[in-house]
């Protein structure tokens, strides 16, 4: 499919969820999307079969919609279309492995094992099948390897593509969207963005026909309300709504706020404080947890999930309600609970078992209510949402992070607050925030409808709440920028000119200059022009130079006989010189190898296109130039960084070429991937036993939560690490001051924090004092780890002799215990 022109100005028209539905119905031919429903047991919804029809006419697509509406049904359909054909192979992407995790095992129940495989870095599971899920970066590194999993590859699926504004991983989609065959089919699945238009614009500029879906119908619809003093009010006035009007803040809400919200005596202040520092914390003027989870199960409006926005506070919530007495299950509920638990957890090791908190964790669990966020074990976590899923636990004290995409939809959604610590200060959540969190609040084919619960705060303004639930969207904006990984692959590629072009078609660029990507669409598709004028030019020797050299002649003739032609006033020398030059260039035509040619006129023609193509393609090559091009400048400066360094060397034809160590760096990814190359290219790591290979390791992935001070040498290991970390230090140290001469930010110093629990992990040591000497909640560890081990693996690829077999022996040794059981996830 070769994508045609667009203008990313106009956008893509965007239809109301009922004309949709009158055009789908109006579409007979589309047997496919037919047959498909047939496979269902629910009618599609018209965002979907639009979404559908998309794809059977052979086109990309973005679906833009709210959690839960039900976009991945679009995403479905691709990988049964592809599983209808006789090769065609589908790729499922998503941004988390728990994701990947749990779409490949909806897959797995739909198409059997043998038909699906999984890629997340550290797990391979059939990967040859025609259906693979993957992460993202997977993805990524193959498309920069040439992969033969690649071959017969037609759909591809990004779920949760708004990642792509995420400042650390986002440039990972934009890298995959560009570099992707024109001939693979894109399902691009997205939260309700206020910009899907734009996004689709640039969708299409890039990859081609690229229909834009958006639907903000919720499937179940919201019910929003504000917790005072035990009293559910609604947030919004219902008669207003009721008549169709616009909505607007609940006059009773408003009258409460006005004589309520200010009114606390000082000794109800003193008891909010105590209820506070007891872990109860003040919400809706003071109402205990306990006591807000009982009113929920009175009015049936359990299950629900309570988003705390801290770790601590989602556990110190758990302990309050179980000091207070909830239970939330019966008996038979409770020998569920437990027969899973023993099922998913029974290769644990006992003496884990305390240091994990299991016992607590259990009873929390017994009584229908249990925490949810990062810091607990991965295994922990799938426990608590396949219990909630099966409705056996009933409340949830989660942090955000459980809004991203996991399978956990509730009745109601409870915000304890409206603001959250961002890592530097405390900041009110945005408007895309609130659509993520309440999206999770209505079980679509269970309940009618969903719920919000905001727990009123002293100060908090009705009018702001109303205005931050009436905007269901967000804008997506692009993090893309290039890296030194990047950089090198796509050199190797394409070169540089080329690099500078495919960059200018980063969305990134596209929002800075809309304009430029198309200009840049069009350099690339008549550079695949000139390519052809120059096959259909070649004389009979099999060579277009001497044409292209013969052609050049006959202009230049052409021109100075029109010159000649032209009224002025020259000299009589400048006339006789004009005359001179004609001449000398008639000769050279007629001495010319192509003169003779018996195919001279038919070659001449070919390369008179080919000058006309060219003149327009250096003309839209200037006009790019002389736009923003901010991109493709970093890039530059990167490129600068690079040759400096010797990972890139400048030929005899002017442009860069990797280095032995260019082509190493070209399969190091992550944050640090230059400092990674050069502390192996200057062999940091020799000399280092096992335990110190692993703690060095950390200091390349590891970024600690609280800001940390120069690394106290007490407490690094003693030997041949400190040596190799004073190396280290030095090496970030040059490459900071290099990158900053070169007008790029430079990055934060390596941290130590994970150092010393690493190293003690990879000795052997338990997890009680592992956990205690890096400061880290099991979850946290597991995590850490994990990204330490693909770091270790990429050593292992791109080294050889001792220090591949230690980082391998690394692997092995951190590889164990609830790491190892976490593997998968």
């Amino acid at each position: 499919m070769v994508p045609g022109p667009v203008d990313p100005s106009a956008g893509a028209a965007v239809l109301s969820p009922a004309e949709r539905y009158a055009a789908s119905r109006r579409r007979t031919a589309h047997p496919a999307v037919e047959a498909f429903r047939r496979t269902l047991a629910f009618e599609l919804d018209p965002f979907q079969v639009e979404g559908c029809i998309a794809l059977e006419d052979g086109d990309s697509v973005l679906v833009a919609a709210p959690t839960g509406a039900g976009k991945t049904i679009v995403a479905e359909f691709a990988v049964w279309l592809a599983m209808a054909s006789p090769r065609d192979k589908v790729f499922y992407t998503a941004p988390m492995k728990a994701l990947s995790n749990q779409k490949y095992g909806e897959l797995v129940e739909l198409y059997g094992s043998e038909q699906v495989g999984l890629l997340t870095g550290d797990t391979a599971v059939n990967p040859r099948a025609r259906v693979v899920v993957m992460t993202t970066e997977v993805l990524r590194n193959m498309l920069y390897a040439g992969s033969d999993l690649l071959d017969d590859l037609a759909y591809v699926v990004m779920d949760e593509v708004h990642y792509l504004a995420d400042r650390f991983r986002g440039a990972v989609w934009e890298e995959v969207i560009i570099h992707l065959s024109q001939q693979v089919r894109l399902v691009s699945l997205s939260a309700t963005v206020s910009n899907a238009e734009e996004f689709g614009a640039w969708l299409q500029a890039v990859r081609g026909e690229t229909r834009v879906v958006v639907s903000e119908e919720r499937p179940v619809p919201l019910e929003q309300h504000v917790l005072m003093r035990s009293k559910l009010v609604d947030l919004f006035d219902a008669t207003q709504a009721a008549s169709g009007g616009a909505a607007r803040v609940n006059p009773e809400l408003a009258q409460m706020a006005r004589s309520g919200g200010r009114t606390l005596s000082t000794r109800q202040l003193q008891d909010v404080g105590r209820r506070h520092s007891r872990g109860g914390n003040p919400r809706g003027y003071g109402m205990p947890r306990s006591e807000i989870v009982g009113m929920l199960d009175e009015h049936h409006l359990l299950p629900a999930i309570f988003f705390v926005f801290s770790r601590a506070g989602c556990d110190a919530a758990v302990r309050q309600a179980m000091r207070d007495g909830v239970r939330l299950t019966e008996s038979w509920e409770r020998e569920e609970i437990r027969a899973v638990v023993d099922d998913r957890c029974r290769t644990l090791l006992d003496e884990d078992l305390g240091v994990l908190g299991y016992w607590d964790w259990l009873e929390g669990l017994e009584r229908g209510v249990a925490a949810h966020h990062a810091g607990l074990l991965p295994a922990f976590k799938e426990v608590v949402e396949e219990l909630f899923q099966r409705k056996l636990v009933k409340v949830v004290f989660a942090t955000e992070t459980l809004a991203l995409g996991i399978n956990m939809p509730a009745r109601t959604v409870v915000l304890e607050k409206l603001e959250k610590f961002n890592g530097e200060a405390r900041v009110p959540i945005t408007p895309g925030e609130y659509t993520q969190l309440t999206g999770r609040a209505g079980r679509r084919g269970i309940d009618v409808e969903g719920h919000s619960v905001i727990c009123w705060q002293e100060g908090l303004d009705p009018q702001a709440i109303a205005s931050l639930a009436s905007r269901r969207s967000y804008p997506l904006n692009s993090s893309f920028r290039p890296t030194y990984n990047m950089a090198v692959n796509l050199i190797e590629r394409f070169g540089r000119d080329r690099t500078r072009s495919i960059l200018e078609s980063s969305f990134a660029q596209f929002q800075a200059d809309r304009a430029v990507v198309d200009l840049t669409r069009k350099v690339r598709q008549q550079e695949e022009s000139l390519a052809g004028y120059e096959r259909a030019m070649r004389d009979d020797t099999g060579r277009s130079g001497d044409v292209v050299e013969y052609a050049t002649i006959r202009r230049e003739i052409s021109d100075l006989e029109k010159a000649g032609k032209r009224p002025g006033d020259r000299s009589a020398k400048a006339r006789e010189r004009q005359q001179q030059d004609l001449a000398d260039l008639r000769r050279r035509m007629r001495a010319h190898p192509a003169h003779t040619s018996p195919r001279r006129e038919e070659l001449s023609r070919w390369a008179e296109r080919w000058w006309r193509l060219k003149r327009q393609t250096e003309s839209v090559q200037h006009q790019i130039a002389t736009r923003t091009g901010a991109v493709a400048r970093v890039f530059d400066r990167v490129v600068e960084v690079l040759l400096a360094e010797d990972y890139l060397r400048v030929g005899e034809d002017g442009t860069p070429a990797l280095t032995v160590h260019g082509r190493a760096l070209a399969r190091i990814y992550g944050e640090r991937d230059l400092l990674l190359a050069e502390s192996l290219r200057r062999r940091v790591w020799d000399g280092l036993d096992v335990p110190a290979f692993a703690a060095l390791a950390t200091v390349f992935v590891f970024e600690a939560r609280r800001e940390e001070g120069p690394a106290d040498e007490r407490f690094l290991p003693r030997g041949p690490f400190r040596d190799a970390w004073h190396r280290l230090e030095g090496l970030w140290e040059r490459l900071d001051d290099l990158e900053r001469r070169h007008r790029l930010p430079g990055s934060t110093p390596p941290s130590t924090g994970l150092v010393g629990g690493m190293h003690r992990w990879a000795r052997g040591g338990g997890l009680d004092a592992v956990l205690r000497e890096a400061d880290l909640q099991a979850g946290d560890f597991v995590r850490w780890t994990k990204q330490v081990i693909d770091l270790l693996d990429q050593i292992v690829q791109v080294s050889e002799g001792r220090t591949a077999r230690t980082a391998q022996q690394a692997i092995d040794a951190i590889r164990r215990g609830i790491v190892s059981y976490s593997s998968v996830g």
